[in-house]
């Protein structure tokens, strides 16, 4: 039987409410679902409620002035994972959420199967991003954006394996753990002993990180070797 959850929904449109309440309900039965509408209530219900196994935050609800609401809840709630849901699409509000201790960004434009998708990830402790919008930015920013992102340099990528270049592409894609050891055919726990070593190599503290550095490597170059 699949594990319930407790999640909290805080997001002051009541049809986006009643739209992600039952993606959850159908996608992870037997879940409790909490739901709020303003920031002030989302941190009562968070103090009240330290089992909540996550908090999906809408940016743009009463009480948050942007990314503020998100440091609020973090510094509150340090252990609760929470996923900014918004209808914001710019690459860089998205990186800032996750800077900002963020685990996963959903657009509220996403398909109803890649919400759950998303949602399920993040259970399992990965980070969720929209792929489509880190690998895109904006045409007059890229220069910045890329220097922002910290590029990984030709010289890290070669220190790389074979194998942990495949391991990186499939992270860079937003695969889990166990997407990526699936494709790959390889036992989970090889997968997060790869990742740690990537993560050494390039020398970047987490996932995310390493995800945003590789947005724009051409790995096809790299596995030609």
């Amino acid at each position: 039987m699949e594990p319930a959850y407790k999640i909290l929904i805080a997001d002051d449109h009541p049809l986006f409410r009643e739209a992600i309440s039952s993606v959850i309900s159908s996608g992870f039965e037997g879940s409790e679902i909490l739901e709020t509408d303003d920031l002030d209530s989302a941190l009562d219900i968070t103090r009240a409620n330290d089992d909540l196994d996550l908090i999906l935050l809408d940016l743009n609800m009463p009480g948050m002035h942007g990314l503020n609401g998100l440091i609020t809840l973090r510094n509150e709630a340090p252990t609760i994972p929470v996923v900014i849901v918004s209808a914001e699409e710019d690459k860089q509000v998205v990186l800032q959420a996750i800077t900002y201790g963020a685990v996963g960004f959903i657009t509220k434009s996403s398909p109803r199967a890649q919400m759950t998708e998303a949602i399920q990830q993040i259970l399992n402790g990965n980070v969720y991003l929209p792929s489509d919008i880190i690998r895109t930015g904006k045409e007059g920013s890229t220069r910045r954006s890329r220097q922002d992102d910290n590029p990984i340099s030709p010289e890290l990528l070669n220190s790389l394996t074979r194998r942990q270049l495949l391991v990186l592409e499939r992270m860079s894609k937003g695969e889990s753990n166990k997407q990526i050891a699936y494709n790959l055919n390889i036992a989970e726990t090889t997968v997060k002993a790869h990742v740690s070593a990537i993560l050494r190599k390039l020398g970047v503290h987490n996932r995310v990180q390493a995800i945003l550095s590789a947005s724009d490597v051409d790995f096809s170059q790299y596995l030609k070797r």
